[in-house]
């Protein structure tokens, strides 16, 4: 079955994209999502999404970053698919159309950090030509 690719720009686009991303990242809620996304908006962020039979399926949360250590980037923030609807290449399709959106802008290369636990995604993106490169720490802040 075919599906389409878009950049969610409108409001609407972008609330289509919640149910999506609220099962990778439950913490989420609907009422705070289009600020939330606005917010960071300015900092360049941009929601990519596989919208089939009218329905979005998956989603991928990117910005552009540059850093000393690697140069001009192309950062995925998130990568989710629908449970239910994985397997039928949304997130393939989605890093393929990244990459290339990665080129098409001089970027030195394609980012993201995966939960270690999330063996199904590290198979995608090994096979995607991503390599293992380094730890990601965090501290949390009690502010």
């Amino acid at each position: 079955m075919t599906f389409d690719i878009f950049i969610a720009d409108t409001d609407a686009e972008i609330q289509a994209c919640f149910p999506v991303f609220s099962e990778l990242r439950p913490h989420l809620k609907q009422e705070q999502f289009l600020a939330q996304v606005r917010r960071q908006r300015l900092q360049s962020y941009q929601i990519l999404a596989v919208r089939q039979q009218g329905a979005v399926k998956s989603v991928a949360g990117f910005r552009f970053a540059e850093f000393l250590a690697c140069g001009k980037i192309l950062y995925i923030d998130d990568l989710p698919t629908l449970s239910g609807e994985t397997a039928q290449g949304f997130a393939g399709a989605l890093l393929d159309w990244l990459i290339a959106h990665a080129k098409a802008h001089d970027c030195r290369g394609v980012h993201l950090d995966s939960g270690h636990q999330r063996f199904t995604a590290h198979r995608l993106y090994l096979n995607k030509g991503f390599q293992l490169s380094s730890h990601h720490f965090s501290l949390t802040l009690n502010i």
